[in-house]
Order: structure tokens, then sequence, then C-alpha cells
């Protein structure tokens, strides 16, 4: 099957905006920059699709907030009628240095409250996604408040080269499989 779901994880609304917590909706932003193609407000998401080498990539920004974030994965799935397999969940990850990207075939939800929604509303942890590492520069009791935050100015010099390295993975994910991509990408 040549056609895929890329679910980009984030928080609707301008306070979420480029925060460390909405890099998966900073990558499919990207992807459909590049591409040439607007999202459009649907179902439970923002979606644009785009063409790559043959395959179509389905982006998803879901509108569900990040809690919620299954319901949106569901529908899409669904109503593409993509297998799970052709999934890939973008997401931010505190346990990666910044800007460092881990991609897995599974996993636990981390205490990720976007996977965990997932992993509940599909009944499985084995979905592929890419975990987008944001560091973990915070002082106890300000978990949330980083998160939450902008990118600072020392992130932001890399952080757009980082995004299209994350872009090229998922296209490399759609166009050679997760195998290859998690060879030729783990270890940027």
């Amino acid at each position: 099957m040549s056609k895929f779901l890329i679910v980009g994880l984030g928080n609707i609304g301008e306070d979420y905006e480029h925060t460390r917590h909405n890099i998966g909706f900073d990558v499919v932003e990207f992807m459909a920059n590049e591409a040439g193609v607007k999202f459009v407000n649907d179902r439970h998401a923002y979606v644009a699709e785009m063409k790559f080498k043959g395959k179509t990539l389905v982006l998803i920004k879901p509108t569900t907030y990040m809690n919620l974030s299954g319901k949106a994965v569901n529908y899409w799935l669904q109503a593409e009628k993509i297998p799970i397999e052709n999934m890939m969940v973008i997401v931010d990850e505190l346990a990666l240095p910044f800007g460092k990207i881990r991609i897995g075939p599974k996993g636990s939800d981390g205490g990720h409250n976007g996977l965990k929604n997932i992993q509940e509303t599909l009944n499985t942890s084995s979905y592929p996604r890419l975990r987008f590492g944001i560091g973990n520069e915070f002082g106890k009791g300000y978990q949330v408040n980083y998160v939450l935050g902008k990118w600072n100015d020392e992130e932001k010099k890399t952080l757009n080269e980082r995004i299209k390295i994350a872009s090229d993975a998922i296209k490399a994910f759609a166009f050679a499989g997760l195998q290859r991509c998690m060879n030729d990408y783990n270890t940027k």
C-alpha cells in the first residue's frame, strides 16, 4: 500500500504554537510547506495530503488536544483505510537531547499523554513513532513550563535543520520502510 498517515502531535491555539510540546505540528507543517500543500480543518484534525515518490502522505494535526489524540488518529486511520504499520506519530521527547531523533516500531508512552491516549484508543503500543528530543533543561517542578515553553535562542539556531532531518526521515519511512529509516536516521 502506498498511503501513509503522518501524525504530528501538539495542541491547537496560539498559546501552544512553536512550543516544545508542539514539535509534531511543526514537523508536519514543514513537510506541507516543502510540498506546497495547505492544511484544511476537517474531522478531528487539520489535514494536508502530499505526494512523495509515488507515495501519498496524509499529514494530520489533531484538533482534539494532546490528551485525546487517539480520537483523531483512530478516525483518520479508518477514514483513509491506512494500516497501523503505515502510520508514524511525531512526538516531543524529554529523554533525548535537543534535536536528536529516535525512530522505533513500538514502545511505551513514556509518560506522554498524547501517546498514552493513542495506545488506549488503538489498544496497542505497536506503531511507528518518531521521538524528537527536546532535552530536559528544567529545575524540579518546572517540567510543564519547560515542555509548554518556547525554544530558547540557542535551540532556534539549529531547530529548522533538525526539523528538516525529521521530515526526511518520515519520507524515508514511507519510501524505503521502517527498518531502513531507523538504520539511516537513528544515528543522525
